[in-house]
């Protein structure tokens, strides 16, 4: 009985004396990066090093007393503030590696897109820029170090599938007879219109157009040109306007030679089921959306409006 007794004394004080070397608990939040082949013993040198445990060897004790034999894996992991050695050692044998997220919204061009990749400095490597349109806006996860290269990649890849999934559900009423043709019109509609619930009438205008061969008269497709899909800043100017590139579509009728921007999947189901309506104009009301209209006469009437109100705000 006393050498149980003694046993069991012996174990607390190792307990003890481990809770002591290792702090108890991490101060603070803490990233860590194990890298690629790294031994225990190196781990805990790291975990050492960034403050998340204050002394190696202790950790090192107390995973071998308390651990498990399951091997750590690599990457970046965030150690949080209050954890204990057995915690981390948990974490760093999980694999739950600290993830980082580029956010590539609905719309955003290429040249932003090319951006964005470089602003990142925890990305590595080089990239070309990706064609406009070959990108599918989502939040993309990443770690510290992986390439520019592999996740542009993904975010192609993405748009790939997501395009062949909305090409085969198209509807018999789409105007575009290719998956590049849908792309180049959901680029359209994706800046023509950031409301959710004009996506398909927007779609509407565009494809009836096409349909009757009238030009599309898309003030996005005509500045696309000259910002490359940036926001132009100021109003359009009549010389752009009158400008004769492939993408005026006041001067040119059709789509133009490539899209203007990287659509989301709403806008790209938009363009490939556009709502049942035989509008062919819409204009803004100065609330965020559009007012539709069949005929050039309601739109007229329209445009009108949002003169008056234009006029109202000192604008005009």
């Amino acid at each position: 009985m006393r050498r149980i007794l003694l046993l069991v004394a012996v174990v607390a004080l190792v307990v003890f004396a481990v809770s002591r070397c290792t702090g108890g608990r991490a101060p603070r939040d803490v990233e860590v990066v194990i890298p690629q082949g790294s031994s225990l013993t190196a781990a805990a040198t790291a975990l050492e090093k960034a403050g998340a445990v204050d002394s190696a060897d202790a950790f090192l004790t107390n995973a071998k007393i308390f651990g498990s034999g399951d091997p750590i894996k690599p990457g970046e992991y965030k150690i949080k503030r209050g954890m204990d050695a057995s915690a981390i050692l948990a974490l760093l044998q999980s694999g739950k590696v600290l993830q980082r997220f580029v956010v590539i919204p609905e719309g955003l061009p290429s040249i932003l897109v090319y951006e964005r990749l470089y602003a990142t400095p925890l990305l590595t490597g080089e990239i070309a820029m990706p064609p406009e349109g070959s990108v599918l806006p989502d939040n993309y996860a990443y770690v510290r170090g992986e390439s520019r290269k592999g996740v542009l990649a993904r975010m192609q890849k993405a748009m790939q599938t997501a395009l062949a999934n909305a090409w085969a559900a198209r509807k018999p009423s789409t105007a575009v007879t290719t998956p590049e043709a849908a792309i180049i019109l959901a680029s359209i509609i994706e800046k023509e219109t950031a409301r959710a619930s004009e996506r398909r009438l927007v779609a509407a205008v565009y494809s009836n157009r096409l349909k009757r061969g009238m030009p599309l008269q898309a003030d996005p497709t005509t500045i696309y040109p000259v910002t490359k899909g940036k926001a132009l800043g100021r109003r359009i100017l009549r010389s752009e306007l009158d400008s004769d590139n492939p993408y005026n579509t006041y001067r040119h009728n059709g789509l133009p030679p490539g899209p203007i921007a990287n659509p989301g999947k709403a806008a790209i189901q938009a363009a490939l089921d556009p709502a049942p309506s035989n509008a062919l104009y819409f204009v803004a009301q100065g609330d965020g959306s559009s007012a539709f209209a069949d005929t050039l006469e309601q739109h007229n009437a329209n445009v009108q409006k949002w003169y008056a109100h234009r006029r109202a705000k000192g604008e005009m």
